[in-house]
């Protein structure tokens, strides 16, 4: 399988913060056809501290994989780039003497089996396909990582609605996180799909995108007869409108998929 994507188009904004903790690979307005992975990673840890997190996890998954053939890329690549992602994390923590750094994680990777898609935290992944509705077009979700939080348990449990999950006083709280010098590592969740159609969307989101954009307004946008650099500010407009956080994305779209 050898699956073409367009031009991808990136958010990486401060938003409604001081500073911005977001970190996302390849930088905003350096991702070509050609890029095979992607990564958007939300630091915690104040200032600096997140924004150390976040960098050092997209600078080791680079430097593990830039120059790596990942036509074949498999759940053993991923671990051990994770591995590696975790000691430079370990190095950086040492160096800066301050242990509270963390980060998440929302990594794709196009290989020639399908996507590869794996996260950790409340940084989420979204795999979408276009279709048409009575009213118009639209967008279906195929796949919606499930967030390693406190409400995001709330919601599998029955006990919330996502609707409510958005304004809980604990949605800030995260179960599952990256952090430096941990006993033992916290893993990824990973999904991979062979589902692949020219016309469908990948999004790597952080959560100052999910709070102010929700599936039924990214189903609408990423559904839109328009071009994906229109669709992407359509996204970021409401975030500069209505998010308190740092928010931060990848949309990607699916040109064609030749089957061998």
């Amino acid at each position: 399988m050898q699956i073409k994507i367009t031009i991808p188009f990136a958010l990486n904004e401060t938003g409604g913060r001081k500073n911005n903790e977001d970190s996302i690979y390849p930088p905003k307005g350096k991702a070509t056809e050609a890029q095979r992975f992607f990564l958007v990673c939300d630091g915690m840890g104040g200032h600096e501290n997140g924004e150390l997190a976040s960098r050092t996890v997209c600078d080791a998954f680079e430097a593990f994989l830039e120059d790596r053939d990942v036509a074949r890329f498999n759940r053993a690549d991923f671990k051990q780039a994770l591995e590696y992602a975790y000691a430079q994390l370990d190095k950086a923590d040492m160096e800066n003497g301050e242990p509270k750094m963390g980060t998440t994680l929302a990594f794709v990777c196009f290989h020639t089996r399908g996507v590869f898609m794996a996260h950790i935290g409340d940084s989420r992944i979204y795999h979408l396909r276009r279709h048409m509705l009575r009213q118009g077009n639209g967008a279906v979700i195929l796949y919606k990582s499930q967030d390693h939080s406190h409400v995001g348990e709330l919601i599998r449990a029955g006990i919330i609605t996502e609707e409510e999950a958005a304004t809980h006083p604990m949605r800030n709280v995260i179960t599952r996180v990256m952090q430096p010098n941990q006993e033992i590592m916290v893993y990824a969740d990973i999904h991979e799909s062979d589902d692949i159609e020219a016309g469908d969307y990948f999004f790597l989101c952080t959560d100052g995108i999910i709070e102010s954009a929700s599936d039924e307004l990214l189903c609408d946008i990423v559904g839109r007869d328009v071009d994906d650099e229109t669709k992407i500010n359509a996204i970021y407009e409401a975030c500069q409108e209505c998010s308190m956080d740092n928010f931060s994305a990848y949309l990607i779209s699916v040109a064609g998929v030749i089957n061998h």
